[in-house]
């Protein structure tokens, strides 16, 4: 490596420690299945596969240094629904980033908390998008139930498993 590399944008520094990083997931972070009513759909509800990190305005600049060191994502204002919110959060949602970066990067640098078993059903989830099972009636209820199994089990979730289940609608062939 030259000098030189460097200066003509060749190769891109990558000034924040891996190690860093998962720590700061570890305590900011999220792995999360996001499952958004949608009539477009197959089945009526869309599959979104989501990494963030959250953090004060005042840190906005660590979310922008993990941003380039993955480089992917977005950050933007974590506050659309409360003005007194004052956070920012960094996000990826496109599937190859996730499963070509994201993911590669936790095997490399693995979480240690209960946060490791949520990369783990996250991996299974991207597998099982990227092989397009939740165009099969069995394998979309096989994702739900797999989302359900993360960040304490659904807990914060808006819908309830057993609802989401039961309002799937499935394709003329199967009726």
């Amino acid at each position: 490596m030259r000098l030189s590399d460097y200066q003509q944008g060749r190769l891109k520094k990558k000034n924040i420690n891996p190690w860093y990083i998962t720590g700061f997931v570890e305590g900011e972070g999220t792995f999360h299945i996001a499952l958004s009513q949608d009539p477009r759909m197959k089945f009526g509800w869309k599959i979104i596969p989501e990494f963030h990190v959250n953090q004060s305005y005042l840190r906005e600049n660590i979310l922008e240094e993990i941003r380039k060191y993955f480089d992917c994502g977005y950050i933007q204002a974590n506050h659309a629904h409360n003005k007194k919110d004052t956070t920012f959060v960094y996000v990826v949602r496109r599937r190859e980033d996730l499963d070509k970066k994201i993911i590669p990067f936790f095997e490399k640098y693995p979480l240690r908390s209960k946060k490791h078993q949520n990369i783990l059903i996250f991996k299974k989830v991207i597998r099982l998008l990227n092989e397009n099972q939740h165009s099969d009636y069995a394998g979309i209820k096989k994702i739900i139930k797999l989302a359900f199994q993360m960040n304490e089990n659904g807990k914060y979730r808006r819908f309830k498993r057993e609802d989401i289940l039961n309002s799937l609608k499935p394709s003329e062939t199967i009726r």
